[in-house]
């Protein structure tokens, strides 16, 4: 039976998680398995269940308690459930809630770059992309246009970021991704040999005359590939762009120079995800 409980004091220490930790204390980049992240609503939440991540607690518009959030609260079993009106909600948590319904849950160890990659034949990676919104669309795009992996550097947003998983609709647990390592230093020298050793070419996605078209047959042609893609701004570090093996571009018209980051994405992945 659900546990209910209604909210009657802010300062209730096991309302933190919602109200006064940031998302990066919640993340305890040292000892991982005792972080925590936030899903937002039913469809992420319940996408976060299938994958096997542990509800802490629940935080939700009374409302949806017998309406949207329902079967969620069944698959949650005995966590709490902490429940007010929407304006006393918003006022706790400082933002208005995506459907009413937020899920403290906790993360799980990540995987080695090798075990994600075992078998793929197509994976991203990104470099130093901070905007957690920029880091969700690319995961949905890279889970619905055949991507095998997502590969992180270590300054990118973490997707697990409560803004991240909802802009990508709860697909950060549906397709495999881990940071390619946990050392600034290691990239791009260490994480290109990483990359190489697992039998991936790499394709950088940037603005250069001498780049070859995303339409290329070598590109389509190649068993594994790990598409690039750089930071909002400024793309990719001109020493990664070196250490690829292509580096690729999007064709323009009408005077446009450059895709934001996650449109690109879309582009890249559709054109060389595609079985020829």
């Amino acid at each position: 039976m659900a546990d209910i409980r209604e909210i009657t004091d802010f300062s209730d220490p096991e309302l933190d998680v919602y109200a006064r930790l940031t998302e990066a204390q919640l993340l305890n980049r040292q000892n991982l398995r005792e972080g925590l992240f936030i899903a937002e609503s039913p469809l992420v939440i319940g996408r976060a269940l299938d994958a096997g991540y542990e509800p802490v607690s629940l935080l939700m518009e009374r409302k949806h308690i017998e309406t949207a959030a329902k079967e969620i609260i069944q698959r949650c079993g005995d966590v709490p459930v902490y429940t007010a009106e929407m304006e006393l909600l918003t006022q706790l948590t400082g933002f208005a809630l995506t459907r009413g319904v937020l899920c403290a849950m906790r993360r799980k160890p990540l995987p080695t770059p090798e075990e994600i990659c075992r078998g793929s034949r197509r994976v991203v990676l990104l470099e130093n992309i901070m905007n957690p919104t920029n880091v969700g669309a690319i995961f949905r795009s890279a889970a619905a246009l055949n991507m095998d992996a997502v590969l992180l550097t270590p300054a990118c947003s973490n997707p697990l970021y409560r803004r991240s998983a909802r802009v990508s609709m709860g697909t950060v647990f549906q397709i495999p991704w881990t940071y390619l390592s946990d050392k600034g230093e290691d990239w791009p020298d260490a994480g290109m040999e990483r990359l190489k050793a697992m039998g991936f070419k790499t394709a950088a996605m940037a603005l250069r005359d001498d780049s070859y078209s995303i339409e290329a047959p070598e590109l389509a042609a190649e068993p594994k590939l790990a598409i690039v893609l750089g930071t909002e701004g400024d793309g990719l570090a001109n020493e990664t762009i070196a250490a690829c093996d292509y580096t690729v571009k999007i064709p323009m018209s009408h005077g446009v120079d450059s895709l934001n980051v996650a449109a690109a994405s879309a582009v890249a992945f559709w054109e060389l995800g595609r079985q020829r």
